[in-house]
């Protein structure tokens, strides 16, 4: 054999390939947490995005399991369509537009949750080296599937100097990106925004839907809201369903919906990405659309858990399960809700720097040395994400009583 012939993985690998980063770094903190927890130390976990009770078991809801029950085996077995089920699709383009204008005006598919959903934008919406557009805090696996298609990843600065969500910043930023070129995607994760928790108010999704309509007479614009935290906000959160109907027409308005928060099917991998359309849209443009994000369905997945899309229908269009999933979730919501008071309460207290959090999975805390900040608290038990001037504390993973312990190590881990 030719000793200059190498099988090694390492040459085999494509260059783009060979220097790929390994697990996760929010799962490796989880596995590290776990981990310590498992040899007997004292161990607050604040890292991982899924709601646990307070006495530390994956929250789920019983009607989605009784949903799940009775799908027949055979069927649940089979193939779903490439671009899903059409209960379920019908029954995801209703949850998102009920009582709204936007009834009736969406294409959807079916796709492994909200990642899926992301993915199947970025690829349909901007062309290959092209860069789509969120803020400076965003949820690491976007720059990921950017750069996986071959696009790009480019931020404007999330907060301005008063707090609020910088509009100007994004207005450079989207100008220099139409610059160069020729089209938009921004990336919106609202309400409840991962990593920080900010929700955005009506005022700040008007001055956006103002900048997008200008925008969209220069170029092709399109807006993809990532609503995977949706039915945990706040009971008076700004609903971004009229800015929808402001922009459909002139910016194509694209929604990634996902099961995995709403109805706690992290496993189960169901989400849905919706395009929505004006309603005199022609029958070609519902097609265009159709065909285009059903493609990219069968390049990338194929189909999608048919069990989970099947049960999801059952428990959005059964009124008797829909019923008691919207009391199931509520009760969750308030779970979290006490948690978000009592961080608010402490966090106050202790001074901590933080956007305005009213709901979600997550918060923010800022800080020049979020690497150090993680290492410190760590010795201390108390894990949670390093951000890029901040850090991330999983609420959803926190019970209630632990969170004045997590706000004094994390008070104490910033001082170094």
């Amino acid at each position: 054999m030719d000793s200059a012939i190498s099988t090694s993985s390492d040459h085999t690998l494509v260059p783009a390939s060979s220097d790929r980063p390994g697990d996760d770094p929010i799962f490796r903190l989880n596995a590290m947490a776990q981990a310590r927890a498992a040899a007997g130390e004292d161990v607050l976990n604040a890292t991982l995005g899924a709601l646990f009770t307070d006495d530390g078991q994956l929250a789920v809801m019983p009607s989605v399991y009784d949903a799940m029950r009775s799908i027949d085996g055979r069927r649940a077995a089979g193939y779903a369509p490439i671009r899903g089920q059409a209960e379920f699709l019908d029954a995801v383009v209703r949850d998102l537009t009920e009582g709204t204008t936007l009834a009736g005006q969406a294409i959807a598919v079916a796709t492994p949750g909200g990642t899926g959903a992301v993915y199947n934008a970025i690829v349909n919406f901007l062309e290959p080296g092209n860069a789509l557009l969120t803020s400076s805090f965003y949820w690491e696996p976007y720059g990921i599937l950017a750069e996986h298609s071959g696009r790009r990843f480019a931020t404007f600065r999330n907060f301005d100097e008063s707090g609020a969500f910088d509009v100007a910043a994004l207005e450079v930023e989207a100008r220099r990106l139409i610059a160069r070129q020729g089209r938009l995607l921004l990336v919106l994760n609202t309400p409840c925004h991962n990593p920080t928790g900010y929700s955005l108010d009506a005022g700040e999704l008007e001055r956006i839907g103002d900048l997008l309509l200008e925008l969209s007479g220069e170029a092709p614009v399109t807006l993809l809201l990532d609503l995977a935290y949706e039915k945990f906000a706040a009971p008076h959160t700004a609903s971004w369903q009229p800015l929808a109907e402001r922009l459909v027409g002139r910016v194509q308005v694209l929604a990634a919906w996902t099961a995995s928060k709403a109805f706690t099917q992290y496993g189960s991998r169901i989400g849905a990405l919706a395009a929505f359309h004006s309603a005199d849209a022609t029958p070609e443009t519902r097609e265009h659309l159709a065909n285009a994000l059903g493609y990219t369905c069968r390049g990338t997945w194929s189909n999608c858990n048919n069990l989970g899309m099947l049960t999801v229908a059952k428990v959005l269009n059964d009124p008797e399960l829909r019923a008691r999933s919207i009391a199931e979730r509520g009760e969750l919501v308030a779970l979290l809700d006490d948690r978000v008071q009592a961080f608010n309460r402490e966090a106050a207290a202790a001074g901590l720097a933080y956007p305005r959090y009213e709901g979600g999975f997550f918060v923010s805390v800022f800080t020049d040395d979020p690497d150090g900040t993680v290492a410190r608290a760590q010795d201390k038990g108390v894990f949670f994400v390093p951000l890029d001037g901040a850090v991330r504390l999983a609420l959803c993973a926190t019970p209630a009583v632990t969170i004045p312990r997590l706000v004094e190590t994390l008070a104490s881990s910033l001082e170094g």
